[in-house]
C-alpha cells in the first residue's frame, strides 16, 4: 500500500471515532489531501470515501454533517451519478435532519455534476412536484421546494432552461396556507432572479405581485391599533405588554416577510431596466413597511430600499447630473417625491430602542443624501433630533454613536449649510461631548465632524452668515484639550491637529488670546516625529487662510524645522512641507525672516530633478513665490537652482504642470526689480544646449525638449514686452540663416510660434517668406516646426495671415499636408468670434479636399472641419449633417471622423446638439437614450460578411483578404466602450452572444473579445457564469493551438500573444466564485495544470494581475 493510500485509510478509520473532534479533524484532513493533484484514488478507495461521507451526513454532530455536505462535490467526480442516486431517495426520509442534509448535499452536487446528471436532477424534482391541488404531504412539498432553492443558490445558472416549467409550480405553492413553504418558495425565487435574470423576465410581474403580497403578511398583528396605542400610552409597561402579546414562538410569518424583502432586493438588483416601474410599485410598499415590528425583517426592508437607491444613482457624467432631476418622468424626479414619505416613515425609527433599527435608518438616509444631494435640507429638524438621540444614548454600544457621527458628517457634505444654522445650539453640545469621549474611535469621529461643521458653516470663500461668537470659545476649548493631551491614540492626535488647523484657518480672527497658545502648540507638534505631517498640513491651512493671521510668534522657529523636513525620505512629508512653505511665502511675504528663508532655499536645488516631478513642481512654485516676495534671498541660490532647472527642462518626460511652474519661476526672475537674473543671460542659458550643437548633427535633443524650451522663451518675452520684438527679430534671423543647424531652426520656429502672439506685427511681415521657404526644407523636423509656427502666428494675426494661408493651400498642392496642419493650429488657437468672418471660405476649401486620395490629408481635413464647427455649432452642425447624406464616400468618411473632434472631455455648448452622433467614450450621456436604435446596427457590424472576403493570387500562392475586418474591429471596440460607460442599458445576454462569436473570429477580433470577456467576468459575473461551458471551448482551442512548423517568427509571436490574452480571460473567469464547480472548467483547469507550458503561462499571468490589478482595461485611442 502506498504512503498516500495508507494515510487516507488511517483518516477513514478516525472518521468512525466516538470523539466528534476526531471525526471533524479527520474529515477536514481527508478533504485537504484529496485537493492535492498528486493524490490519485483507486476505485476501491474512492468507494470507501463516498460511503464514509454519506454516513457522516447522518452524524450526530452538526459541524461534522456540514463539513460532509460541503465536500460532497468536486473531488469525487467519478461517483457523482452514485451520489445522486443515493441522495434523491433521502429527500423522502421520515427524519427531518436527513432531509435537510440531503437538500444541502444536492445543492453542492448540482454545481459540480455533468449536464446530463443536472438534467436528471431537475427532471426528478419536476416530476415529484405535484400540482398544488393534488393531496401530498406538506413536509414532502417543503423538502422539494427547499431542494429547488438550494440548487438555485448553488447552481442557479444551470437552471435557466427549466424555469418556464418550474416557476409556475412554485408560484402555485406560494398560495398554500403554509408559512414555511411560502418562505422556501420566495427563497427559490430570489435565487432564480439572481442567477438567471433574463430567463426570469416573463415571470417578473407574478413574482413582484407575490412579493408585494407577502411582505405585508402579518396575520397576528394590527399595526393601526399599535400606532393608536403608541399615541395614547407612552408608558414602558404598555409597550412591554404589547411586545409580549405578539412574541408568539409559533408565528412563522416574519420569515415569509423577510424572504419577500430579500426577493424584492434581488428583483431590483437584477432588473435595472425596470427601475421606473419599481419606483411606482415597490418603493411605496417598502416605505410603508419601515414600521415592521421584527428587527431582522426591518433590516432586510431597509436593505431592499437601499438597493433601489443605488440603482437610481445617476451614471457618471456631468450631463445627467444637470438634466435628470428636472425631467418630470425621470427616476430621480420620482425619488424626490418619495423623500418626505421616507423621512416621515423613519421619524419614529430614528428614536427606536433597537440599535440595529437606527443603524439601518442612518445607512438608508446616507444613501439617499448621496443620490439626491440637498433633498434632506427641509427635513433637518427630524434628522437632527434623531442624530442627537443616538449621540446622547449612553446605554447602547459605541457603534451607534459612531454611525450617527458618520451620518452627520455625510449630511454636512451634501446639504446646504443654512439648513444647520437653526439647529447648531442643540447639535453642537453632544458633538463636543463626543470629542471628549474616552473611547478613541468616538473622539476621532467627532473631531472630523467638528472640522466639517467649521468648514461648512463658516466657509472662507463666502461672507459669514452665522455669527461664530457663541460657539468658537467652546469649540476651541474642547479641541485644545485634545491637542494638549499626550497620552492619546495616534488617530485622535492627528484628527485634533487637523481640526485645530481648520478652526484657526476659518475662525482664527475670533480666537483672541487663544490664538498664540494654539500656534505654539502646533509648533510643538511640528517637532514631534509622529505628529509632524498632520501639523504641516494644519500650518498650510492657517497660512492660506484669507484672514491674514499674524504668524510672527512661530515663523522664526518653524522655517528651519520645515527646511529639515525637505531632507527626509518620507515623500508625503516633503510634498506637504513644500505646499506649506509656498503658502507661508505667499501670505507672510516680507515678514519671513531672511536668514530662515536662506536655510530653506539651500535645500531646494536637490529637489529640482526628474526623479520626482511632483516634488520638483512644488519646489519651483515655491521658488517663484520667494522670487516675487524676497528677491534678495535668491542671490546665492539662483545659480545652482537654475542649472538644476535647465537640466529638468531637457527631460522628454516633463509634465505640463512642471513646465508651467518653470515658466512662472523664469518670469519671476526677470520680473523682479532689479531683475534677479538678466533677460539676455536667461535666454542664452535656455538656448545654449541647442546653439552649441554641431551644424549638421541633427536636432540631438528629444523633440519634446524643443517645445519646452520654446515655451520658456515665450514666457520670458511675455514678462519683458520691451524685449519681445528684438527676440522675435533674432529668431527670424536664426531661422533663415543658412549657417543655422537643424536644431537651431526647429527651436527658432517653435519659439516664434509662441512669441509671435506677443511680439506685435513688426517681424511678422518677414515671417511669411521665411516660413514658406522652411516648408520646403529637406529636414522633416524643420518642416513640421515651420508648419506649426505658421498656424500659431496666424492665430495671433488672423487678418494678415489667414487669407494668405488659404491662398497658399489653393496654390501649393504639393505642400497641402503641411499647410493644412498650419490651418488646424490656427483654428485651434484663435478666438472663435474672430474666426467667424472667415468660416465660409474655410468651409468651402476644406470640403473641396474631402475626396483627396491620401488618407493622411483627409484625416487633417477632418480635424480642421471639427475645429471649425466648434466656432459656430448651431449654424455649421446641421450643414455637417447634410453632408452625411449627400456627400460621396470619402466625404462621408471625413465627416464621421470630424465628429470625433467635436467631442471633448469637458462640457461644451455643442453637446446638446450632438445627440444624433455617437460619443460613447467621452460623453456616454449623449448616447444612452439612443441605444435601442444604435445597438442592432452595431451588432450587425460584428458579423463576418462573406461578400467582403476575397482571394488574392500572389504568384503560386493564394491569399485570403477580409475587407470587413476593420469594420468588425471598430464595432467590437465600440462594444467595449459601451461596456465601460453604458452597462446598465445593455442586454448582457445579447451582448455576450456577439462576444461569443468574436471568440472564434480573426486574430485581432479574438484579442479584443478576450479582453472584453475578462471585463465582463468582473462587471456582470451571473450571465457569464450561465454560459461558461460554451465560452471555455474557444479559449481552450486558442490555448492548445499549435503554429505550423516552418512558420515565420511573427506567427509564433502572434500565437504567443493570443495565448496570453486567452489565459488572462481564463484567469478572470476563475475569479467568479461558482465557476470552478463547472465540470468543463474543472477539466480545463486540470489540463492547464498538467501542461507545463500552460501552467507556467497561467502562473505568470496571476503574478501580473496581482501586481497590476487594472490589466483588464483597454486603451481605445
Amino acid at each position: 500500500m502506498s504512503t498516500a493510500a495508507f494515510h487516507i485509510s488511517s483518516l477513514l478509520e478516525k472518521m468512525t471515532s466516538s470523539d466528534k473532534d476526531f471525526r471533524f479533524m479527520a474529515t477536514s484532513d481527508l478533504m485537504s489531501e484529496l485537493q492535492k493533484d498528486s493524490i490519485q484514488l483507486d476505485e476501491d478507495s474512492e468507494r470507501k470515501v463516498v460511503k464514509m461521507l454519506l454516513r457522516l451526513l447522518e452524524d450526530k454532530n452538526g459541524e461534522v454533517q456540514n463539513l460532509a455536505v460541503k465536500w460532497l462535490g468536486a473531488p469525487l467526480g467519478a461517483f457523482h451519478a452514485s451520489l445522486l442516486h443515493c441522495l434523491l431517495p433521502q429527500l423522502s426520509s421520515p427524519r427531518l435532519a436527513v432531509r435537510k442534509r440531503a437538500v444541502g448535499a444536492l445543492g453542492h452536487l448540482a454545481a459540480a455534476c455533468s449536464t446530463d446528471l443536472f438534467v436528471e436532477l431537475a427532471d426528478h424534482l419536476l416530476e415529484r412536484l405535484p400540482g398544488p391541488r393534488v393531496p401530498t404531504s406538506p413536509a414532502a412539498i417543503r423538502t422539494l421546494i427547499q431542494c429547488l432553492g438550494s440548487v438555485g443558490r448553488q447552481a442557479g445558472h444551470r437552471l435557466g432552461a427549466h424555469l418556464d416549467r418550474l416557476v409556475p409550480l412554485v408560484e402555485d405553492f406560494c398560495n398554500l396556507d403554509d408559512d414555511e413553504l411560502r418562505e422556501s418558495c420566495l427563497q427559490a425565487f430570489e435565487a432564480f432572479l439572481r442567477k438567471c435574470p433574463k430567463e426570469m423576465g416573463p415571470h417578473v410581474p407574478n413574482v413582484t405581485s407575490l412579493c408585494l403580497q407577502y411582505i405585508k403578511h402579518d396575520p397576528n398583528y394590527n399595526y393601526d391599533s399599535d400606532e393608536e396605542q403608541m399615541e395614547t400610552e407612552d408608558s414602558e409597561f404598555s409597550e412591554q405588554e404589547s411586545e409580549d402579546e405578539y412574541s408568539d414562538d409559533d408565528d412563522m410569518s416574519w420569515k415569509v416577510r423577510r424572504a419577500a424583502a430579500k426577493c424584492i432586493a434581488a428583483l431590483i438588483s437584477s432588473r435595472p431596466d425596470l427601475l421606473s416601474d419599481f419606483h411606482c410599485t415597490l418603493a411605496p410598499v417598502l416605505i410603508c413597511r419601515f414600521k415592521e415590528r421584527e428587527e431582522n425583517v426591518k433590516a432586510d426592508v431597509f436593505t431592499a430600499y437601499i438597493v433601489l437607491l443605488r440603482q437610481t444613482r445617476p451614471p457618471k457624467g456631468w450631463l445627467e447630473a444637470m438634466e435628470e432631476p428636472t425631467q418630470p418622468g425621470s427616476n430621480l424626479h420620482m425619488l424626490r417625491g418619495q423623500v418626505p414619505l421616507v423621512v416621515k416613515a423613519l421619524q419614529r425609527q430614528l428614536k427606536d430602542r433597537s440599535v440595529r433599527a437606527r443603524q439601518g435608518c442612518f445607512s438608508l438616509l446616507t444613501e439617499l443624501a448621496g443620490v439626491l444631494p440637498g433633498s434632506l435640507a427641509e427635513h433637518m429638524p427630524v434628522l437632527v433630533s434623531g442624530i442627537i438621540f443616538s449621540l446622547v444614548d449612553r446605554s447602547s454600544s459605541s457603534t451607534i454613536r459612531m454611525d450617527a457621527l458618520a451620518f452627520l458628517q455625510g449630511l454636512l457634505g451634501t446639504e446646504p449649510a443654512e439648513a444647520f444654522h437653526p439647529h447648531l445650539p442643540t447639535l453642537l453640545p453632544p458633538v463636543m461631548a463626543c470629542v471628549a469621549d474616552p473611547f478613541y474611535k468616538i473622539a476621532a469621529e467627532a473631531l472630523v465632524v467638528l472640522q466639517e461643521l467649521v468648514r461648512a458653516l463658516w466657509p472662507l470663500e463666502r461672507p459669514r452668515i452665522l455669527d461664530p461668537e457663541p460657539y468658537v470659545g467652546e469649540m476651541s476649548a474642547v479641541t485644545l484639550a485634545r491637542l494638549r493631551a499626550t497620552d492619546l491614540d495616534q488617530e485622535v492626535k492627528e484628527r485634533a491637529i487637523s481640526c485645530m488647523g481648520h478652526l484657526v484657518g476659518h475662525l482664527g480672527d475670533r480666537l483672541g488670546d487663544d490664538l498664540e497658545p494654539t500656534l505654539l502648540l502646533l509648533l510643538d507638534r511640528l517637532r514631534n516625529e509622529i505628529t509632524r505631517l498632520p501639523a504641516v498640513k494644519a500650518l498650510t491651512l492657517v497660512a492660506v487662510s484669507p484672514l491674514q493671521l499674524d504668524l510672527q510668534p512661530i515663523l522664526a522657529e518653524a522655517l528651519p524645522i520645515l527646511a529639515s523636513f525637505l531632507r527626509k525620505n518620507q515623500r508625503a512629508l516633503r510634498l506637504a512641507t513644500l505646499a506649506a512653505l509656498d503658502a507661508l511665502a505667499q501670505s507672510q511675504g516680507l515678514s519671513l525672516p531672511p536668514s530662515a528663508v536662506q536655510a530653506v532655499l539651500a535645500e531646494l536645488p536637490a529637489l529640482v530633478n526628474e526623479s520626482d516631478m511632483h516634488v520638483a513642481q512644488l519646489a519651483v512654485d515655491f521658488l517663484a513665490t520667494v522670487t516675487q516676495t524676497q528677491p534678495a534671498s535668491l542671490v546665492e541660490v539662483s545659480g545652482p537652482v537654475l542649472s538644476e532647472m535647465l537640466r529638468l527642462l531637457h527631460s522628454p518626460l516633463l509634465p505640463a504642470g512642471v513646465l508651467a511652474a518653470a515658466e512662472g519661476f523664469l518670469q519671476a526672475l526677470v520680473g523682479s526689480r532689479p531683475p534677479c537674473v538678466d533677460y539676455a543671460k536667461l535666454i542664452s542659458l535656455l538656448t545654449a544646449p541647442v546653439y552649441e550643437q554641431a551644424v549638421d548633427g541633427g536636432p540631438g535633443l528629444h523633440k519634446q525638449v524643443f517645445h519646452s524650451l520654446a515655451r520658456c522663451v515665450a514666457a520670458l518675452s511675455a514678462a519683458c514686452p520691451q524685449e519681445a520684438a528684438s527676440t522675435a527679430n533674432r529668431l527670424v534671423c536664426d531661422a533663415r540663416s543658412p549657417h543655422s543647424s537643424t536644431g537651431v531652426k526647429v527651436l527658432a520656429f517653435l519659439s516664434l510660434a509662441e512669441v509671435g502672439q506677443v511680439a506685435g506685427p513688426g517681424p511678422q511681415r518677414e515671417l511669411k517668406a521665411v516660413l514658406l521657404e522652411a516648408l520646403g526644407s529637406p529636414s522633416e523636423d524643420v518642416r513640421a516646426a515651420a508648419s506649426y509656427a505658421l498656424g500659431r502666428v496666424g492665430a495671433g494675426s488672423l487678418p494678415d495671415f489667414l487669407p494668405f494661408l488659404l491662398e497658399q493651400i489653393e496654390a501649393e498642392p504639393r505642400r497641402q499636408y503641411l499647410l493644412l496642419h498650419s490651418l488646424r493650429e490656427a483654428l485651434g488657437a484663435a478666438q472663435p468670434d474672430r474666426l467667424k468672418p472667415y468660416a465660409e471660405d474655410i468651409w468651402a476649401l476644406l470640403f473641396q479636399r474631402c475626396e483627396g486620395a491620401e488618407e493622411g490629408t483627409r484625416g487633417v481635413v477632418a480635424e480642421c472641419i471639427g475645429k471649425l464647427v466648434l466656432v459656430n455649432p448651431s449654424f455649421l452642425l446641421p450643414r455637417l449633417q447634410k453632408q452625411l447624406a449627400a456627400g460621396r464616400p470619402h466625404t462621408r468618411s471625413t465627416v464621421i471622423t470630424a465628429v470625433k473632434f467635436l467631442i471633448s472631455d469637458q462640457p461644451h455648448p455643442i453637446d446638446p446638439l450632438l445627440k444624433s452622433f455617437i460619443a460613447v467614450h467621452n460623453k456616454p450621456s449623449l448616447v444612452r437614450d439612443l441605444l435601442d436604435d444604435i445597438l442592432p446596427l452595431l451588432y450587425q457590424e460584428t458579423k463576418i460578411r462573406r461578400d467582403l472576403i476575397r482571394e488574392v493570387e500572389m504568384g503560386p500562392f493564394k491569399h485570403t483578404v477580409d475587407d470587413g475586418l476593420d469594420v468588425r474591429k471598430a464595432a467590437f471596440e465600440c462594444m467595449y466602450s459601451l461596456l465601460e460607460s453604458c452597462l446598465g442599458q445593455l442586454d448582457i445576454c445579447e451582448f455576450l452572444n456577439h462576444v461569443e462569436d468574436g471568440l472564434k473570429d480573426h486574430y485581432d477580433i479574438r484579442m479584443l473579445t478576450f479582453i472584453m470577456l475578462a471585463r465582463l467576468a468582473t462587471l456582470c459575473p451571473a450571465p457569464v457564469l450561465q454560459r461558461v461551458d460554451r465560452l471555455i471551448e474557444p479559449l481552450r482551442a486558442t490555448c492548445t493551438a499549435k503554429v505550423k512548423a516552418g512558420s515565420v517568427k511573427q506567427e509564433f509571436e502572434k500565437q504567443d500573444e493570443l495565448k496570453r490574452s486567452a489565459m488572462r480571460a481564463v484567469a478572470a473567469l476563475l475569479t467568479i466564485p461558482e465557476v470552478g464547480k463547472s465540470p468543463i472548467m474543472a477539466d480545463f483547469s486540470s489540463q492547464i495544470r498538467s501542461n507545463p507550458e500552460l501552467a507556467a503561462l497561467f502562473e505568470s499571468i496571476q503574478k501580473d494581475s496581482a501586481s497590476a490589478p487594472s490589466t483588464d482595461s483597454m486603451e481605445l485611442s
